[in-house]
C-alpha cells in the first residue's frame, strides 16, 4: 500500500507545484514574472537536491525521485507554458538566469574550500564532496534544460500540423518525446556523480511519462479556463485604457519590427524602402532581370464612401490575398500605402512580367463585390531592371508614370515593361 500512496503524493506534490506557479504566471500582470521565475529559481536548487539523495518505490518496481518527476517535468511543463502566453524572447530569460546562477554556484564552491574554517561542532563540518556533486548535477541538468527548451518548443509548434489547435495532445507528445530524451541524457550525468544504477534510469522515465499525461492535463485546463477572459468585462477604468494603449503601441511597434502591415497581412512600406532597393541592386550587378509592379485599386475612395471603412479594410484583404495568389511564390508583395501595392518579382521582365500584370488585374477584377458598384479592378504600372532603369527609385519613378497613363487610358488596364526589343511599353486592356 505503500506504494500506491507514493504515488497519491506525487500526484499531490504536482498539483500543488503547478497550481502554486500558474497562479504566479497568472498574476503577471500584476506583479511581473520576476516572482514566477524566482520561486522557478528556489525549486531548481530543491529539484537537483532530491534528484541527488531522494528516491521513492512506486508498483510494478518503478524506483524514482520526486525530483525529476515532479518538478523538473513541472518546471519543463511550465517554460512551455510561458512560451505558449508570451514567446521565447521571454522564455530564454529564466533558462539563461539558471544556468549562470548554477555555474556561479559551483565556481563559489570552489573557491569556498579553501578557506580556513572554524568546526562547529563534530556532526556540523561542511561537505563540500556533496556540495561538488550537487553543483555538478545543477550545471549539467540546466544545459540540457536549454537543449530541451528549444526541442520541446519546436515540438509543439511543429504539432499543430499533426493536432491542429488541440493543445492537449500537442502538450503531450512534445513532452513525452523531449523528456525521453532528458531522462537518457540526465541519468549519464547522474551515473557519473553518483552511480545511480538502471532502475532509476526506467523508473524515471515510466514516472516522468506519468508527470507529463498529468502536467498535461493541469496545463490545458489552465490554457482554456484561466487565460482566457471570463463573462462580460465592466467599463475600463481610466488605467486600464493607458495599458491598452501602451500595449496597442507596443503591437505596433512590433509590427513595425517584423516588417508586416496590420490589416493585410502584406509586408509594409519600410520593408520595400530595405528590401526593394537591395533586391534591385542584386539584380542589376548580377545581371539578372526582376520586375516592378505598381498597383492601384481604381475608384476606391468612392467604394470606402459608399460602403463604409469597414468593408473597404474587409475588400483590401481579399485584393492582397488575390495578388499574393496570382503571383508566384518567390515573388514579394507590399502595401505602398492606402490602396496601392507593389509587388517585387525576381528573374522576370518584358513580356513575363507584364503576363503577371495582367494575372493580377484579373484575379482583383474578378472579385464579386455583391452588386454593381460593390465591384473593385486595378490599374497596373510595370517597370522592368534593367531594360527600363537599373536604380530602384529610376524604376519606381517609370512604374509610377505607367501606373498614371493605365488610369488617364480609362484604368483597368495594365501598361507593361518594355520589351528587351525597345518597343513602347505594351498596353494591355481590359476583355
Amino acid at each position: 500500500m505503500s506504494e500506491f500512496t507514493n504515488v497519491l503524493l506525487l500526484a499531490g506534490d504536482a498539483v500543488l507545484y503547478f497550481v502554486a506557479l500558474a497562479a504566479l504566471l497568472r498574476a503577471r500582470g500584476r506583479i511581473g514574472l520576476g516572482a514566477f521565475f524566482c520561486a522557478l529559481g528556489v525549486m531548481h536548487f530543491l529539484e537537483t537536491y532530491l534528484a541527488s539523495i531522494l528516491y521513492v518505490a512506486l508498483p510494478l518496481g518503478i524506483v524514482t525521485s520526486p525530483g525529476s518527476t515532479v518538478l523538473f517535468t513541472g518546471k519543463l511543463m511550465l517554460l512551455l507554458l510561458l512560451y505558449i502566453r508570451e514567446d521565447a524572447v521571454v522564455v530564454r530569460q529564466p533558462i539563461y538566469g539558471l544556468l549562470i546562477g548554477n555555474v556561479l554556484l559551483f565556481a563559489l564552491a570552489y573557491v569556498m574550500r579553501h578557506h580556513t574554517l572554524i568546526p562547529l561542532g563534530a556532526e556540523r563540518a561542511a561537505d563540500f564532496g556533496f556540495l561538488d556533486q550537487m553543483g555538478g548535477l545543477m550545471v549539467w541538468g540546466t544545459a540540457i534544460l536549454f537543449f530541451d527548451c528549444i526541442l520541446i518548443i519546436l515540438l509543439y509548434e511543429r504539432s499543430r500540423a499533426w493536432f491542429g489547435d488541440h493543445v492537449f495532445p500537442r502538450l503531450l507528445v512534445s513532452g513525452a518525446l523531449v523528456l525521453t530524451f532528458d531522462q537518457v541524457a540526465f541519468f549519464f550525468g547522474l551515473n557519473m556523480l553518483t552511480g545511480a544504477g538502471l532502475p532509476v534510469l526506467i523508473g524515471g522515465w515510466v514516472a516522468k511519462m506519468g508527470a507529463v499525461a498529468l502536467y498535461g492535463v493541469l496545463a490545458t485546463v489552465y490554457l482554456k479556463y484561466f487565460e482566457r477572459p471570463l463573462g462580460r468585462r465592466a467599463a475600463p477604468r481610466i488605467w486600464d485604457v493607458f495599458d491598452t494603449l501602451t500595449y496597442r503601441e507596443r503591437y505596433e511597434d512590433l509590427l513595425a519590427r517584423t516588417g508586416c502591415d496590420a490589416l493585410t497581412g502584406a509586408l509594409d512600406r519600410h520593408s520595400l524602402e530595405s528590401y526593394g532597393r537591395r533586391a534591385v541592386e542584386n539584380a542589376a550587378a548580377a545581371g539578372r532581370p526582376l520586375a516592378l509592379l505598381l498597383i492601384d485599386i481604381d475608384h476606391f475612395k468612392a467604394f470606402n464612401d459608399r460602403f463604409g471603412h469597414a468593408a473597404g479594410d474587409i475588400m483590401l484583404k481579399r485584393i492582397t490575398a488575390e495578388i499574393m495568389t496570382a503571383a508566384r511564390v518567390s515573388d514579394f508583395t507590399y502595401r505602398f500605402g492606402g490602396e496601392e501595392f507593389v509587388v517585387l518579382a525576381d528573374g522576370i521582365a518584358g513580356d513575363d512580367a507584364n503576363a503577371l500584370g495582367e494575372r493580377i488585374r484579373r484575379a482583383i477584377a474578378a472579385l464579386p463585390g455583391g452588386d454593381p458598384a460593390g465591384r473593385v479592378t486595378a490599374s497596373i504600372g510595370v517597370a522592368s531592371c534593367a531594360n527600363d532603369a537599373s536604380g530602384y527609385d529610376r524604376l519606381f519613378e517609370i512604374a509610377d508614370k505607367r501606373l498614371y497613363e493605365a488610369k488617364a487610358l480609362g484604368r483597368n488596364r495594365v501598361i507593361g515593361a518594355r520589351p528587351p526589343t525597345g518597343e513602347s511599353p505594351v498596353r494591355l486592356v481590359k476583355n
